[in-house]
């Protein structure tokens, strides 16, 4: 049975990929759906763009944020299944059968979730590689994930009204981390469905890889911090990245000492370390293999080792004095 799904997508400043997401979205095979656009007060020509498709246009008077616009659209919506969605993601043709699939299984109490293909829409290095580390890093635990991203989130409608909505008082990022949390406390189940995918356009360059390393784990850790959670293995605050996050931090110590001391053994410790890192994350490298080849997997292996570690010690060093600061004041 075809069950009415509603696809929300919170849209803001997005005119340069919008048009391409619900392009991807009317293309689907599936009939029995409605799509409904939530704008939080874009300036760009977005709702222009949006106007030129058969969806429901929602706009908000003032500028809220994506849980406000999610919430808004949720609410509005007529479907017995919501899909939420972004901007900028490209549903495939089978994605909403999946979406009806999965829910027909599972049943209104469990909260479902999709990912990542694991090549998105624009297909360089950078791009790639984080598409390559969100599939693995989300689809791991399929039976017990930590969090459904919002990206691709299928939930029953009444409980989505009964649950009080994503938080419109939150962090700027991650509020779908929190909002899952809710759910389970709850009494809802999270499950994976890793056949549901959505295409994404990350349009990343080296710098743009990087920035958002920084800031991902900012949040994350603001949030983890308060939380008590930081070890927690949870999507891609994985236990694998904190594993290459520590091994760069105490490579680049023992290193540091070997420049001053000259003392052989440090170096075996450094190989040590390497390959106890190697280890921890060899299916995530496996997946980079498998992805693109030898040449890709091969320089994916090195930038997550030997570059991408940075920003994240930056954002969880930054989000550790934010927090230490806020709790003397």
């Amino acid at each position: 049975m075809e069950r009415y799904i509603s696809v929300v997508i919170p849209n803001y400043n997005m005119a340069a990929v919008i048009g391409r997401c619900l392009e991807a979205a009317f293309e689907t095979e599936y009939e029995n759906f409605e799509v409904i656009v939530v704008d939080d007060c874009s300036d760009d020509n977005s709702v222009e763009v949006i106007e030129g498709f058969p969806c429901r246009l929602i706009r908000l008077e003032e500028r809220s944020g994506a849980s406000k616009a999610r919430n808004t659209g949720a609410l509005n919506s007529r479907g017995e299944i919501i899909f939420f969605t972004d901007a900028d993601c490209l549903l495939l043709k089978d994605t909403l059968s999946a979406v009806n699939r999965a829910f027909s299984e599972a049943g209104p109490d469990v909260i479902i979730g999709g990912t990542y293909t694991r090549i998105p829409y624009d297909r360089d290095f950078f791009s790639t590689f984080q598409s390559v580390f969100i599939n693995y890093s989300e689809t791991k635990n399929a039976e017990n994930p930590d969090y459904i991203a919002a990206h691709a989130l299928v939930i029953d409608a009444r409980t989505f009204r009964d649950s009080g909505g994503f938080p419109e008082d939150f962090l700027p990022i991650i509020e779908d981390v929190e909002y899952c949390h809710r759910l389970r406390r709850s009494g809802c189940r999270l499950v994976m469905k890793p056949d549901i995918q959505v295409r994404h356009i990350f349009d990343f360059s080296l710098s743009r890889s990087l920035r958002n390393a920084f800031r991902k784990s900012k949040y994350w850790s603001m949030y983890s911090l308060k939380n008590r959670d930081m070890l927690a293995d949870s999507g891609t605050a994985s236990t694998e990245l904190k594993t290459n996050v520590a091994s760069y931090c105490l490579n680049l110590l023992l290193l540091s000492l070997w420049v001053f001391v000259q003392k052989s053994g440090l170096l075996f410790l450094v190989m040590f370390v390497l390959i106890i890192n190697i280890f921890i994350n060899r299916r995530l490298f496996r997946a980079f293999f498998e992805t693109k080849g030898a040449l890709f997997g091969a320089q994916a292996v090195l930038y997550y080792t030997a570059l991408y570690p940075l920003p994240v010690c930056m954002g969880t060093a930054a989000a550790v004095m934010e927090h230490f600061r806020d709790r003397r004041r």
